[in-house]
């Protein structure tokens, strides 16, 4: 299997990467643990980013949303999420999503990692 191709994969769908290189707990626990993050920061009425608004927190928290790109279009798609941060509850829900995106992103490069043996699988 390409690590290129594990890469994209798993950066586009949680979880997928490690399906592709065979590791199946893994993938579930990945996938279960990122989309409960994001969602759970939208059920909290976190933000949903967009790197048109020109500042600079507002672009970091979309780059950080965009490191899991299906739940960031699925949530801005169904208008899930605040737009407005009104309490504490909805910035830690901004933040929950953000988090979700970039543990994403190292779960990716952990299967790219297995992809091309750098790293031994357990």
């Amino acid at each position: 299997m390409s690590p290129t191709l594990v890469l994209v994969a798993g950066w586009l769908v949680p979880g997928l990467g490690h399906v592709l290189v065979k590791k199946p707990i893994r993938a579930a626990l990945l996938f279960v643990s990122i989309v409960s993050m994001f969602f759970l920061g939208m059920m909290m009425h976190g933000k949903v980013y967009s790197a048109t608004n020109g500042d600079v927190l507002d672009l970091l928290g979309f780059v950080g949303q965009m490191g899991s790109p299906l739940l960031y279009v699925i949530a801005h798609a169904a208008s899930l999420g605040g737009q407005v941060l009104t309490d504490t509850v909805s910035d830690y829900g901004s933040k929950f999503a953000v988090v979700a995106g970039l543990l994403n992103v190292m779960a990716a490069v952990d299967a790219q990692s297995l992809a091309n043996g750098r790293k031994e699988g357990l």
